[in-house]
């Protein structure tokens, strides 16, 4: 009557404590793994907010501007890589810039701005700025291999750029993309990396405009041996003060005097235009 019987539910407990192990132990890692991808995916996008210099509300719309159309499922899907955002963001950034442009140099026609427009508009600039930035590793490609992942990541960088200008755009407004813009772009407008004219041109239309005789160039001195001369030319307007420049030609000294007398008066192409 006493004899004990087996604990059918300790027994039962038991073994399920025995195989749960086996049972359980994949979906839990499987849950862990995704948690821990989570935050991984968190900790990439806080640090490409971090680069850019904004906190997106929808994640997603910085996700697109990195997703280059190899890596889409399906090609008709095209809608979902940067394409589209690049075409916003380059017209954004067109904007932006001429508004820059306009206010930092008032004494600059509509052909010098048109001129330095172009050149910090065009996808070398763009690209300088995502190199800046580090974001050539953050763009999502599709199947490709190494050598070819890295060409085409060298060959999107402008794209992305502009992709990126597009989305923070869409998040933060006119705004935050100005802010964007003028963080990345303000340098590269004051210090152009190329010549935009030729700086005797410039100060000659600048003197017909203002009713004065062609610049005229003197040379003041000549030293250094006959392989390797420097020159020290000055320029001559009337009403104001001669500009000198050095050069290792005559025509090199012309153009750093012009320049010199660019600068000094604030003709419009110079880089103290504003």
């Amino acid at each position: 009557m006493n004899d004990e019987k087996p604990d059918i539910h300790t027994s039962s407990s038991s073994g399920e404590a025995s195989h749960q192990p086996e049972a359980v132990r994949e979906p839990a890692a499987a849950a862990a793994k995704k948690k821990r991808s989570k935050i991984s995916a968190k900790a990439a996008t806080a640090a490409i907010e971090a680069r850019i210099g904004h906190k997106f509300a929808d994640t997603t719309l910085l996700a697109t501007a990195f997703t280059h159309v190899s890596a889409l499922k399906s090609a008709r899907k095209r809608g979902d890589s940067y394409q589209r955002m690049e075409f916003l963001g380059d017209h954004v950034l067109g904007l932006i810039v001429s508004d820059m442009l306009y206010r930092a140099f008032p004494n600059a026609d509509e052909g010098e701005l048109s001129k330095r427009l172009a050149d910090l508009v065009r996808k070398e600039s763009c690209a300088d700025v995502a190199k800046s930035l580090g974001l050539v590793d953050d763009i999502k490609l599709g199947a490709v291999g190494a050598g070819a992942g890295a060409r085409l990541r060298k060959s999107v960088l402008g794209d992305i750029c502009e992709a990126v200008i597009g989305a923070v755009f869409l998040d933060g407004g006119y705004a935050a993309a100005a802010q964007f813009v003028e963080r990345n772009w303000t340098e590269r407008m004051r210090k152009p990396r190329r010549p935009l004219r030729d700086p005797k041109t410039v100060l000659q239309e600048w003197a017909q405009g203002k009713g004065l005789p062609t610049p005229v160039y003197r040379e003041i001195e000549r030293t250094g041996p006959h392989h390797d001369p420097q020159f020290r030319v000055a320029v001559d307007l009337p009403g104001l003060a001669p500009a000198e420049g050095l050069g290792g030609s005559k025509r090199a000294a012309e153009k750093v005097a012009a320049s010199v007398m660019i600068e000094r008066e604030g003709v419009g192409g110079g880089s103290n235009d504003g």
